[in-house]
């Protein structure tokens, strides 16, 4: 009788945990160790991002007026995010030819994804990602402020991971 009892039990909570959300896809998005799960349904984008612990450093989103949603966290997370897919090759051309901010090296050079290192004073760090997420494309890539020191290597290659594994929220 004690193992009827335990397996019925067993049952309804293995039912209970697959309806959580309607959807377990959903549930079963895990942050890597020290970010936190972000998820931008509420600004129109059908995915979640990975960001920085936003409990130690705090959460800024912005939708800007060119359609742009800006997200940052603290001083060493800054990432837009456009609702199209970038020129890359274009890009490439343009930071090869940049005369100020002089090309050094890709530290990525995939499709649809470039992490590169250039230089005007000391060494700074940029990356583009173009990703096709929900059936829509979107660009992602560092937000640059010229008022503050660039973003190191390791923020920067932070950003890149967090916006190549975004993920996409299933309907519920």
């Amino acid at each position: 009788m004690n193992k009827s009892i335990l397996h019925f039990s067993a049952t309804i909570l293995f039912l209970g945990l697959l309806s959580c959300g309607g959807n377990k896809d959903n549930a079963e998005i895990i942050a890597p160790q020290g970010m936190h799960t972000l998820n931008l349904k509420r600004f129109g984008k059908p995915f979640a991002i990975f960001v920085p612990d936003t409990i130690a450093n705090k959460l800024s989103i912005t939708e800007q007026t060119n359609g742009a949603l800006d997200i940052r966290v603290g001083a060493s997370f800054a990432i837009s995010i456009n609702e199209q897919a970038a020129d890359i090759e274009m890009r490439k051309l343009d930071i090869k030819e940049d005369e100020l901010n002089k090309f050094k090296n890709y530290i990525a050079d995939e499709p649809g994804a470039i992490f590169w290192e250039s230089e005007i004073i000391e060494p700074e760090f940029h990356f583009l990602i173009n990703k096709k997420i929900g059936g829509s494309d979107y660009s992602f890539e560092d937000i640059r402020d010229t008022e503050v020191n660039p973003y190191g290597k390791d923020a920067v290659q932070k950003m890149f991971d967090s916006s190549k594994n975004s993920v996409e929220m299933k309907k519920q």
